[in-house]
């Protein structure tokens, strides 16, 4: 069923392909990306503005200030170095900002019922569980239940990707006609993708599995580090 939806946007391939998909199914009243004090913020923040412009969908970033000033987090300016190696990998949870899908969708859900939107679309997908807790079903399950219950217009929270892995969003958004050339993945912030960070690694094998040409610069084109393997009840 068709909604009026506001989408989260980070500027990554996921929340960018998500957009898209949204608009295809729905009316999308609204975009909104988070400025918390992320390193790779001054790359990410203005290809969601992009995208945004392009489709003619109203784009607003949201200021989280206390997250950059209180939070501990590597992803965070006021962290350490951003890890490489393997998405999966458990240095990776260095990267985790505590409890951020929770405060951008609380923040998103009171926007949302604000606008008289029926939903909220966040891109969370099959890979992100190994990491991010509040990427995990339970969770989304917990978050949306909460949402619709503490909401007038019982507002849902909209997961379109969370059965799919990485490469199977990159072919989606091969046939939405997304431009991957203005998709920021890198942790790190740099000029260019660095290649060798988890999430850089994660953009590379999506391309791989999706069989597309990857459209990135990266500084380093060094091979893939071998997935680690599953601990046990995964």
């Amino acid at each position: 069923m068709a909604m009026r939806v506001v989408v989260l946007v980070s500027g990554g391939m996921d929340s960018v392909v998500a957009l898209y998909a949204a608009r295809e199914r729905h009316e999308v009243v609204g975009a909104l990306s988070f400025w918390y004090g992320a390193k790779h913020h001054p790359k990410e923040l203005p290809f969601a503005a992009w995208h945004c412009e392009r489709l003619g969908v109203p784009h607003r970033v949201i200021t989280l200030e206390f997250v950059a000033a209180l939070f501990r987090s590597d992803l965070l300016e006021s962290g350490g170095p951003i890890p490489d190696g393997h998405y999966e990998e458990q240095t990776m949870k260095r990267t985790v900002v505590p409890f951020r899908n929770g405060i951008l969708l609380s923040v998103a859900a009171g926007y949302a019922e604000s606008i008289a939107a029926q939903g909220v679309v966040i891109a969370a997908h099959a890979g992100d569980h190994a990491i991010y807790p509040d990427c995990r079903k339970d969770f989304m399950r917990a978050m949306a239940g909460a949402i619709r219950a503490g909401t007038y217009g019982r507002v849902e929270v909209l997961r379109p990707f969370l059965r799919l892995t990485k490469g199977q969003i990159a072919a989606r958004g091969r046939e939405l006609g997304v431009d991957f050339a203005r998709t920021w993945s890198c942790y790190k912030g740099g000029d260019a993708h660095c290649g060798t960070c988890g999430t850089c690694v994660e953009r590379r094998e999506a391309f791989r599995e999706a069989g597309l040409p990857d459209p990135t610069s990266y500084a380093s084109a060094a091979p893939l580090p071998p997935r680690p393997p599953p601990k046990p009840g995964q």
